[in-house]
């Protein structure tokens, strides 16, 4: 027996299998979408290979981590405070629930619940682009307590993405006017482009606007909402499809800015 263990974890919205030691320490990790072993102890290579061989599939490049990107040493200046990286879709919600969980009444829900959910489904599709070169962040703070849930970094652009929970009912929009159901209208649309104008100032770059609507029956336009998209979470996916935009230094060098706490401050 090697005495080594295989521990699953998560880091920057992928999946990884971490080869460790008896006391805990990492020595290496698999991370199975990028098809590569990283090796922090080449003494140990044919130990790590060994334990991690029912999990490997296809071709996989073993080696030493990669030297890291100036993004990315910037990243890791930061102090934790500061960086919002680490945020959970509907993280302000998530905090905001643990405070105050409310009553639970059957009959009269908590909309916080809906809310986290639909950021929390949005947030689990945008981290699933990843691997065609995109980053997400999630619960971004804007002073005076409004928040950007979702903002997507790619090839393609930036996008500030705004989570709607309106599963099984119809959505109408009439811009700014949006209606879920029974609902009364809101004018949700000039709040996400105020919000997604703010974006823009802090990153100091074109940010577009995205109304993300989880799982609706049906959805009513009066008119194509002026600059905004409105997607249901099962086309979210297509935005990967656009590139043109940013090359991948510069999605590094944005996320690296937009990850700092600081930048949202003074917008």
């Amino acid at each position: 027996m090697s005495g080594l263990r295989v521990v699953p974890g998560r880091r920057g919205g992928r999946d990884r299998l971490y080869v460790c030691r008896p006391d805990g320490s990492r020595i290496a990790w698999y991370d199975r979408a990028a098809g590569r072993v990283d090796l922090l102890a080449e003494d140990e290579r044919d130990r790590v290979l060994d334990v991690l061989k029912p999990f490997l599939t296809g071709p996989v490049a073993v080696g030493p981590p990669p030297v890291p990107t100036a993004a990315e040493l910037t990243r890791l200046a930061l102090h934790p405070d500061d960086d919002l990286a680490p945020n959970r879709p509907g993280e302000a919600l998530l905090i905001a629930l643990d405070r105050d969980p409310g009553t639970g009444h059957r009959l009269r829900p908590d909309p916080r619940r809906r809310a986290l959910l639909a950021e929390q489904t949005v947030g689990d599709v945008l981290d699933g682009l990843e691997g065609a070169g995109w980053l997400a962040l999630h619960s971004l703070p804007l002073p005076g307590g409004d928040r950007v849930h979702h903002l997507l970094i790619g090839p393609g652009g930036l996008f500030a993405v705004h989570a709607l929970y309106a599963r099984r009912a119809r959505v109408r929009v009439a811009d700014p006017m949006v209606a879920v159901g029974r609902r009364a209208a809101e004018p949700l649309l000039r709040r996400l482009r105020a919000q997604t104008d703010r974006a823009a100032y802090a990153l100091t770059a074109e940010v577009r606007p995205v109304l993300a609507l989880t799982d609706p029956s049906g959805v009513t336009l009066t008119a194509a909402p002026r600059g905004i998209r409105v997607l249901s979470t099962g086309d979210l996916p297509g935005l990967a499809r656009l590139g043109g935009v940013l090359k991948p230094a510069d999605v590094a060098a944005l996320h690296a800015v937009a990850r700092d706490r600081r930048t949202w401050e003074k917008v």
